[in-house]
């Protein structure tokens, strides 16, 4: 399995059942859970396709919180899929909150946008950064 470089730390009130939930609705797979005291998770890892994430309680001694204590979006995760339709099902039978319905973009990759149980922001989509963009369209960098 080929990770990529950069791999969100999300925090969360009650791991455990984020764990189980991102798992159900979104497709990952569990490869690492270290618990801690108290039924709280100190470390995880999950996988989807290429992509990883970890998953852990949230310590608010530490400045880690749910975005369920944050007012206003600091954040989104956007995920490569194959097929974001199915996906969006999945996630939709699951009980996700559906931010944006699936749609083609102007960049011309498809995804739709979701939160999950606490709150976090997704996009799922076909969207690889540094692939669809129109090089010769787009503004100098």
């Amino acid at each position: 399995m080929n990770i990529s470089d950069i791999s969100p730390s999300l925090s969360y009130d009650d791991a455990p059942a984020a764990i189980e939930w991102l798992c159900e609705a979104f497709g990952f797979t569990k490869r690492l859970i270290v618990p801690g005291e108290a039924g709280i998770i100190r470390h995880s890892e999950l996988s989807l396709g290429n992509a990883a994430i970890m998953v852990s309680s949230a310590r608010p001694a530490e400045g880690r919180l749910s975005p369920r204590s944050l007012t206003g979006l600091n954040q989104a995760l956007a995920v490569r899929v194959d097929d974001p339709d199915a996906h969006f099902l999945l996630a939709k039978a699951a009980g996700a909150e559906i931010v944006a319905e699936p749609q083609n973009e102007e960049f011309g990759a498809r995804g739709y946008m979701a939160k999950d149980l606490e709150g976090h922001q997704w996009y799922f989509g076909t969207y690889l950064p540094g692939t669809f963009w129109d090089k010769e369209a787009s503004p100098e960098v």
